[in-house]
């Protein structure tokens, strides 16, 4: 894909609270410049937030590194610290943008695949006309005939190729199994990061959704629990689990068992399996609320 000229930043991003606990951090300010550069070079890949040197060689931390202008260990520590807020997800050692839209200004870029399909409908039927003999064009030493320019052979070129892919493209039973996954997860937990489009998906993460040989519904399942857990989805702290997370069969087995379900205490309070009860019950104060 041609790279995109510019993302779209909004003017209070330095309120969002991710970006003030960074900015609270000793490498804040490097970390927040790695973000921005990282935005920007997804933006040259135009590669819907998935970080590709090419269609088989994936961004590593000493490629960013280089291209950055920065020491490893700070791009690593800024990698680390986007993968624990959400920002990104890296699975099979592949970084992608989590969200990656809302840095597009996706109504803008619809705009213009929708004048150029336009002009390469109009210059279509000009072609037509022509050929049927009822086009009486007038055209001098310096324009071709009709004004075909190379930008619309161009243009024509790659609509066509994409119409060839489009109807050699066959939706099979594995790839509409990993659409309804997909769908399901960010239906049922939208607490989490949304995973990017299953078209964009690394083999490894595939094969973790085939290999697992059960049913959407079971799938479904398994993505309430995780929606309904305060540990999981960050509400009993600063983490929350990752769609590539929840995959990884240890991680899979443990929420299936229920050992991250909320569960209530002693006293009745609830309680995470990683929060484990202390055992003693609290006295509640109409004052100053709950003490030992």
């Amino acid at each position: 894909m041609a790279e995109v000229k510019w993302i779209k930043i909004v003017t209070n991003i330095f309120d969002d609270e991710k970006i003030q606990l960074i900015e609270k951090m000793p490498d804040g300010d490097a970390i927040i410049v790695v973000w921005f550069k990282l935005l920007c070079l997804a933006g040259k890949t135009n590669n819907h937030g998935v970080m590709m040197l090419s269609d088989k060689i994936p961004y590593t931390d000493e490629m960013l590194s280089t291209i950055f202008r920065r020491p490893i260990l700070t791009i690593r520590l800024a990698l680390k610290t986007f993968e624990s807020y959400g920002m990104i997800e890296i699975f099979d050692d592949v970084i992608t943008i989590t969200n990656w839209d809302k840095h597009q200004n996706v109504d803008g870029l619809d705009k213009i695949r929708n004048q150029t399909r336009l002009r390469v409908e109009k210059h279509r039927k000009r072609q037509n006309l022509i050929a049927d003999g009822t086009c009486n064009v007038t055209c001098n030493a310096t324009v071709t005939q009709c004004n075909a320019t190379d930008i619309d052979k161009d243009i024509d070129k790659d609509i066509d190729n994409k119409e060839n892919i489009r109807e050699k493209t066959q939706i099979s039973p594995a790839t509409e199994l990993c659409e309804q996954v997909w769908q399901s997860f960010i239906t049922n937990c939208p607490s989490l990061p949304k995973p990017v489009s299953p078209t964009k998906w690394t083999s490894a993460r595939k094969k973790a959704i085939k290999s697992k040989r059960i049913t959407v519904d079971e799938f479904t399942n398994v993505f309430k629990k995780v929606e309904q857990s305060d540990f999981l989805t960050g509400r009993t702290g600063n983490w929350r689990c990752s769609f590539d997370w929840v995959l990884k069969p240890s991680n899979w087995q443990k929420i299936s068992e229920g050992n991250y379900d909320n569960k209530r205490g002693d006293c009745g309070e609830l309680t995470t399996n990683n929060e484990p009860h202390t055992g003693k019950c609290q006295e509640k104060s109409p004052q100053y609320g709950h003490i030992l």
